[in-house]
This record gives C-alpha cells, sequence and structure tokens, in this order.
C-alpha cells in the first residue's frame, strides 16, 4: 500500500467542489481542509458559499473560521496551518481531503512554494488604502503580470497583499521561491464548469439564493462590527452588494454584476488551473455529472488512505 497523501479537490467557482468534497469524506470517512482564501474568515458565510455547519454534519472540516477578518491571513500562515494538519493527518495514516479555488492557497501545498512570512505593513498600506483600485491594478500588473492576471481589478484585499509582498521583500509574489513538492502522493480532482449558459444560470441562482439565506444582513453586521473599510468587504459580490445597500444601483444591477464578475473570476480561474506551472500532473478532470461510485473506485484504486 502507498503512504498517505493528500486529495486535492480544485476548479472554478460555482463548480460543485464543495458538495464533492463533503460527499467523498462521508464515504471515504475523510477530513477536509478548505482552500477558499476568503472562508478562512469568520462571518464571511454566505457570500463565500462556506459550507454550513448542517453541511459539516459528520465530516470534519478545517483551516475555515480560524481568523477574524480584521486579522488577515498571509499565503505563509496558510500554508504553515495546512503543512501541520496534514502531516498530523498522515501520522495517523490518514489521507485528507483539500478543496478550494483560491490558486496561490493550494498551490503553497501542492507545488511546496516557499513564501516569505511578511506580515502586514500598516504604514505601506496606509499608503495603498489612499490610492483607487484601478490604479493598485495597474501597479501590480506593471509590477507582477503574472499574478494580477488570476486577480479581478476590483480585488483590493488581494492587491493590496500582493503589492505589499513585492514593496517588502523584493520578490514577485508569483514566483515565491524555489518550490519544495510535498513528499506524499497527491490525487487531483479538477471540476469543470458546465456550458456557458448552465453556468451562468447556476451561478445567477446561487447569488439569488445567498440573499434569500440573508446575505444583505451578514453584510450589515460585518460593516457594524468591523466597520466600512474592511478590505475584504471590497471582494467579489459584497462590493458588488453594498453599493446596492448604500443606494448606488439597485437590487438587480447588483446581481447582474456580481454574476458577470464571477464569470469573469472563473475565467480567471480555468487558466491558472490549467497552466503549464500550476497543472499537476495525472489530474482527473470531471463533468458536473460525474459518477461518485465511479471516482471512490479511481481513488481506492490509487490506494488511498482512509481514516
Amino acid at each position: 500500500m502507498k503512504e498517505p497523501g493528500l486529495i486535492v479537490i480544485f476548479g472554478a467557482t460555482a463548480t460543485g467542489k464543495t458538495k464533492l468534497a463533503i460527499n467523498l469524506g462521508k464515504e471515504l470517512h475523510l477530513p477536509v481542509l478548505n482552500a477558499d482564501s476568503r472562508q478562512v474568515y469568520r462571518y464571511f458565510d454566505i457570500g463565500t458559499a462556506k459550507p454550513t455547519l448542517a453541511e459539516r454534519q459528520g465530516v470534519p472540516h478545517y483551516l475555515l473560521d480560524i481568523a477574524d477578518p480584521d486579522q488577515p491571513i498571509t499565503i505563509a500562515d496558510y500554508q504553515k496551518q495546512a503543512s501541520a494538519l496534514i502531516q498530523s493527518f498522515h501520522c495517523r495514516g490518514i489521507t485528507p481531503i483539500l478543496v478550494g479555488g483560491s490558486g496561490f492557497y493550494l498551490r503553497s501545498i501542492t507545488h511546496g512554494v516557499t513564501i516569505p512570512p511578511v506580515p502586514p505593513q500598516p504604514q505601506l498600506r496606509q499608503q495603498l488604502d489612499q490610492m483607487a483600485s484601478p490604479l493598485l491594478y495597474q501597479l501590480l500588473q506593471q509590477i507582477d503580470p503574472a499574478r494580477a492576471k488570476v486577480l479581478h481589478p476590483n480585488d483590493r484585499f488581494r492587491i493590496t497583499r500582493a503589492l505589499e509582498i513585492f514593496y517588502t521583500t523584493g520578490q514577485l509574489p508569483s514566483q515565491l521561491g524555489k518550490p519544495k513538492p510535498p513528499p506524499f502522493p497527491i490525487y487531483p480532482i479538477g471540476l469543470l464548469p458546465p456550458d456557458p449558459v448552465t453556468y451562468q444560470t447556476r451561478i445567477r441562482q446561487r447569488v439569488l439564493q445567498m440573499l434569500d439565506r440573508g446575505w444583505l444582513e451578514e453584510i450589515k453586521y460585518i460593516q457594524s462590527k468591523f466597520g466600512n473599510t474592511l478590505p475584504l468587504l471590497e471582494t467579489l459580490g459584497y462590493r458588488e452588494m453594498r453599493q446596492y445597500l448604500a443606494g448606488k444601483i439597485s437590487r438587480e444591477e447588483a446581481i447582474g454584476q456580481t454574476v458577470k464578475h464571477t464569470l469573469q473570476m472563473a475565467k480567471q480561474q480555468k487558466t491558472w488551473f490549467k497552466s503549464p506551472d500550476n497543472l499537476l500532473p495525472n489530474t482527473k478532470w470531471i463533468e458536473a455529472e460525474y459518477n461518485l461510485l465511479d471516482l471512490i473506485h479511481d481513488l481506492k484504486d490509487g490506494q488511498i488512505h482512509t481514516c
């Protein structure tokens, strides 16, 4: 039998990664590790499609809600915590499931990227906060086009972090040190989005479901607790809905822009995961209508270790 490894589930947003991870976790009795850069924060639940407590029932989840949103988690922080968890499971002969769509989070584990532990730089951030989002993005494009390519122009949080790393270390965020590939086997599963019309409909339905679940109330609570200048409130979906709450755009415009920007991000994610630098060898690409039993059979053929 092979040694314990890591099942990695990745793909663009709204392709069913969470559902697949939970189903596999239940069937194989495996823990799930989050690799979504916003789901690591408390209170950002509905708008990030974080699995609910009911969905997590019976499947241990880790790396969710590990910090308040005003306490930024760096990629180095994430890598350290995730690596320690994986090692602890391997010591017990367990192969965990790593799931998410945040490319750099996943790459920090699957490729063993060496990341400089750069803490937040208050003075630098104060200077960057005075710049408009388009200017910040343009600056990152000039400094590190590869990193800018996988970020949405309005994602101030990650753009600021990338600039912070560059100005602090002089290193390009997209080339964060020489990789040290992990010593354990990886079983990568990539989820493909459906046809464009179905995909757009699915994303719109998800946005409407988030609103029905109380997304606007979530945003209001976060604003009341952490203020209106919280960088995470400028990320996808939250920015558009805040504009609606402020009376700047209509509800339908907020929904439409969220769908549009989500599709743009999904295109960036697809490009990221299929690029030669990031594509995992032997990735099993599956459609939305996959056969779970066949997938489990394939994984067991790879001799994964369960609990």
